[in-house]
């Protein structure tokens, strides 16, 4: 039985959506949320169907209750509200699995309003480093300073010593940054 179609081997088409001239055999029909839109593109313009677009056309499930759960017994709340910790106190967060402190600035403690009920004994330790910014490049005429910073074979110097035609490599007057 005979085809209704000629083959198209040599015909030509335009992309949908750029319009440039190709082959209609190097035309790919486009996909959206898995559905075939006729949609003919080149190989430039065409993109694989989306996955976050199907979001929502298959049910997951993901359960977040757990059977038969226990409640935490390692950690005894003080008061109603679990607010009322002071050293020493039964509740006191030393141990068990709750060991964090919390309130409305969890870093540094409590606020002025509620200072007796948040414990605060957190300590931060660190150490803030050189910042520089628009750092030039080292150049062997230019006198430097102290605290002066450049860049130098793809690294970052501070000045500790005042200089004139010192390479950064120089650690006596040079500090890596």
């Amino acid at each position: 039985m005979p085809n209704n179609f000629a083959s198209g081997k040599f015909a030509i088409a335009e992309c949908d959506r750029c319009g440039f001239q190709y082959k209609l055999s190097e035309l790919k029909g486009l996909v959206i949320k898995t559905k075939n839109v006729n949609i003919l593109v080149c190989p430039t313009c065409w993109e694989p169907d989306q996955p976050q677009l199907q979001l929502g056309m298959y049910p997951v499930n993901d359960p977040q209750a757990i059977r038969n759960p226990r409640p935490d017994t390692s950690y005894n709340s003080s008061g109603t509200s679990g607010l009322q910790l002071t050293l020493g106190d039964v509740g006191y967060p030393d141990g068990g699995s709750r060991i964090f402190q919390w309130g409305w600035y969890p870093v540094g403690g409590a606020a002025a309003n509620d200072e007796g009920l948040t414990p605060n004994y957190l300590t931060s330790v660190g150490r803030v480093g050189t910042v520089m910014f628009n750092v030039a490049a080292w150049s062997a005429t230019t006198s430097y300073a102290p605290n002066d910073s450049v860049s130098y074979s793809g690294g970052f110097y501070l000045a500790i010593k005042a200089s004139i035609n010192h390479v950064p490599t120089d650690i006596t007057y040079w500090a890596v940054n």
